[in-house]
């Protein structure tokens, strides 16, 4: 299973025209997402503006060809702190990620899905928690009393499961109830160092368990439906969550 280091900060790309570094660079992963990226830029820029900080949003595209570049692209020429990314022979969702960020200058590096299931409006709360010297400030669905309840009873048990299993592999000083989570911002020193899984969905994990944290804050939030489009979720999911157990133990024992 393929894995790559993250650039330092220091090695990071230039962004052309900027004066300063961003304090905050987010990345918005995509595979058959059109439908909804408008909404998903809309909202995450209204819920960041309000915050008066230097941010950038990167749109990472696996090649959809369903016209996701040409919407993003009319969007950046509005809006400069809107970039896309298309990764022409490459798939997965961590490795997405991954390559965002290092295509960013940004302090502080996020995720959020495009499925509109991470509500953007809590971006604010997590930049707070950021402020108040979290190293991470993951959206949690656990930690929120009904942060589930829109999903069926057998994907909240398969959920419950794969966190389960996580449990061993966290730190006892920095475990939180959701370390699956998909939306979650960190510091860009966390990560110097960090070889990630390229082709796993549970980035967070390998940053909590082998990244430079000291401390991560939940922020509660509801985990909706699918605006949109198909989910991505299938048996591979599930391999590569067991093939990144199996890279954290080994990991672990050496």
């Amino acid at each position: 299973m393929q894995t790559r280091s993250l650039v330092s900060q220091s090695d990071a790309p230039q962004l052309t025209g900027r004066r300063t570094r961003a304090a905050l660079g987010i990345i918005i992963p995509t595979l058959q997402e059109a439908s909804n990226i408008q909404v998903v830029l809309d909202r995450v820029r209204r819920s960041l503006d309000g915050l008066g900080i230097d941010y950038e949003l990167l749109v990472v595209d696996d090649n959809s060809g369903d016209g996701i570049e040409s919407i993003v692209s009319r969007i950046a020429a509005e809006d400069k702190r809107v970039r896309i990314l298309v990764r022409n022979a490459q798939r997965g969702l961590s490795g997405a990620i991954f390559y965002g960020w290092q295509h960013t200058d940004a302090e502080v590096l996020g995720v959020i899905d495009a499925d509109l299931q991470h509500p953007p409006e809590i971006l604010p709360s997590l930049w707070k928690a950021i402020g108040e010297g979290n190293d991470v400030a993951v959206a949690s669905r656990y930690a929120a009393a009904d942060g589930m309840k829109e999903w069926n009873p057998l994907r909240r048990l398969l959920s419950r499961i794969s966190t389960y299993l996580a449990t061993p592999f966290q730190k006892k000083a920095i475990r939180i109830q959701d370390p699956l989570s998909g939306f979650f911002l960190v510091r860009r020193a966390c990560l110097e160092g960090l070889q990630v899984q390229q082709q796993g969905f549970k980035i967070l994990l390998e940053i909590l368990v082998c990244g430079n944290v000291r401390s991560v804050a939940e922020v509660p939030f509801v985990f909706g439906q699918r605006a949109a489009g198909e989910s991505k979720a299938g048996l591979s999911t599930g391999l590569n969550y067991l093939w990144l157990l199996r890279k954290l133990w080994h990991e672990r024992k050496t």
